[in-house]
C-alpha cells in the first residue's frame, strides 16, 4: 500500500461537531494496520535525533505515540484543562468552532531535548501554536510538527510560523 492509498482511508463528515464544519475523520485509517502502519512511516521519514514525540489530545496521542516507538524516542502528551496530575503549564486557543486550553507538565521533558509536535489536522493553528508556546515553556527545542492533512484555506502555517519561523511544518496530504 501506498501512501496515497493510505490516507484514502480518511472519510470527510459534513456539519460535525457544529454546521459548516468539514471534520475529517481518522477513524477508518486507524482500524486499517497496513495503513496506519505506511502513514506512521511517511510521519517519521527524514526525523533524526528526536528526544520527545509530541501529541495532542486526543488524536495526536495516537499518531504521536506510535512515532515515538518507531524513533526510539519518548512520548509526551499535551491535554485539555484538568487532565494531568502534577503542576502544568496551560496555554487558552480559539478553534475554528469555540476555544480551550491545553497544559503540559512543567517537567515533560528536560531542557533542551528536541521535540517533534503531532496532531492530525492542521486547520486554524489555535491548538498547534498553543501546543508550541507549552514546548517551549518546558524549555524544549520544536524542530518539526507533523500532522496528517492541513486544511490550507485556513492559513495556519501561516500562524504558526510566523511566531516560529525556524520549526518545519510537514502535512502529508492538503486540501
Amino acid at each position: 500500500m501506498n501512501l496515497s492509498e493510505a490516507l484514502s482511508h480518511i472519510r470527510e463528515i459534513p456539519d460535525y461537531p457544529n454546521p459548516g464544519i468539514l471534520f475529517k475523520d481518522i477513524t477508518p485509517l486507524l482500524s486499517n494496520g497496513k495503513a496506519f502502519d505506511v502513514v506512521i512511516d511517511a510521519l517519521c521519514e527524514g526525523l533524526t535525533h528526536v528526544d520527545i514525540v509530541a501529541g495532542i489530545e486526543a488524536r495526536g496521542f495516537i499518531l504521536a505515540s506510535a512515532m515515538a516507538t518507531k524513533l526510539g524516542a519518548g512520548f509526551v502528551p499535551l491535554r485539555k484543562a484538568g487532565k494531568l496530575p502534577h503542576h502544568v503549564f496551560a496555554q487558552s486557543y480559539e478553534l475554528e468552532y469555540g476555544s480551550a486550553q491545553l497544559e503540559i507538565h512543567q517537567d515533560a521533558f528536560p531542557v533542551g531535548a528536541k521535540i517533534v509536535l503531532v496532531d492530525d489536522v492542521l486547520a486554524t493553528g489555535g491548538t498547534l501554536a498553543a501546543a508550541t508556546k507549552l514546548i517551549s515553556d518546558v524549555g524544549g527545542v520544536l524542530t518539526q510538527i507533523s500532522v496528517l492533512l492541513e486544511i490550507s484555506f485556513l492559513n495556519g502555517r501561516s500562524k504558526i510560523l510566523a511566531d516560529w519561523p525556524e520549526v518545519r511544518v510537514k502535512a502529508l496530504l492538503s486540501s
